[in-house]
């Protein structure tokens, strides 16, 4: 694990955390570079079911490392290579057929936000704020976050977004669809919501998450992946076990992983 990085399991939920709160969790180079192991990691392990992201003491992340840029980001080549490890790290989680789970206090900002709007669940605190701030830096955005992002708000707020480097509240982030939810107690609302994760059918889940990345990515239409996930659900033992819990009128025990 890249230092800056910390994974636990409690159960059938891992928590992947942001660990520099001095540096208010900014994301290192090799912090970015790790997260596609990660999530590899988590993918591959079927006794988990949720992947949740958070930071360490008051902040979820304030962005990537501007430390590093004079050294790793000084040449048009170092920013491509630079660039190609953070998207790297996007594109791993925003391809995760588990669900992510964003757990957001404190500053959730350029890097940071970008980590979050490529997870399937974001909920905050009430104090947090978020921003995307690369026309603070002369950065243009890249194509698949800022695919991401127009996607989960939409045009006129991503636009807000990126071309005012402006922040953001909670409130705010909810109305525009950025956060799912607000809670109080941020621990117990986000072990909640993992529970009912767990709790469903991972066919159901994992498929259904497949499919809306397939939308995402710009599919329009079904196809042979599509009608296999189906059709595989229909035979499996997860469907069986939903309708007879359903004629039953009881919880189900679903057993897929």
């Amino acid at each position: 694990m890249a230092p800056g990085l910390e994974f636990a399991r409690d159960g059938e939920v891992a928590t992947l955390t942001f660990a520099r709160p001095e540096k208010k969790n900014a994301i290192s180079h090799d912090m970015w570079a790790a997260i596609p192991d990660v999530v590899g990691e988590v993918e591959a392990d079927p006794g988990l079911k949720v992947l949740v992201l958070t930071g360490a003491g008051a902040d979820f992340s304030a962005g990537a490392d501007i430390s590093e840029f004079g050294a790793l980001r000084a040449t048009a080549d170092g920013a491509a290579a630079y660039d190609k490890v953070v998207e790297g790290a996007v594109t791993a989680l925003a391809g995760m057929t588990k669900p992510t789970v964003a757990k957001i206090r404190g500053n959730c900002i350029g890097g940071g936000c970008q980590i979050s709007v490529a997870c399937d669940f974001r909920f905050a605190e009430p104090g947090a704020r978020f921003g995307i701030t690369p026309a603070k830096l002369g950065i243009v955005y890249d194509f698949r976050s800022t695919h991401q992002l127009v996607s989960l708000i939409g045009p006129a707020h991503a636009r807000y977004f990126l071309l005012s480097g402006r922040l953001i509240d909670a409130v705010r982030a909810r109305e525009i669809g950025l956060v799912n939810d607000t809670f109080d107690d941020l621990d117990t609302g986000v072990a909640d919501f993992a529970a009912t994760l767990c709790s469903r059918s991972q066919t159901s889940v994992r498929g259904m998450n497949r499919i809306v990345g397939k939308i995402l990515d710009g599919q329009s239409e079904s196809d042979a992946e599509v009608e296999e996930i189906r059709l595989a659900a229909i035979h499996g033992a997860d469907y069986a076990e939903g309708v007879a819990a359903f004629l039953s009128r009881r919880p189900p025990r679903f057993t897929a992983r």
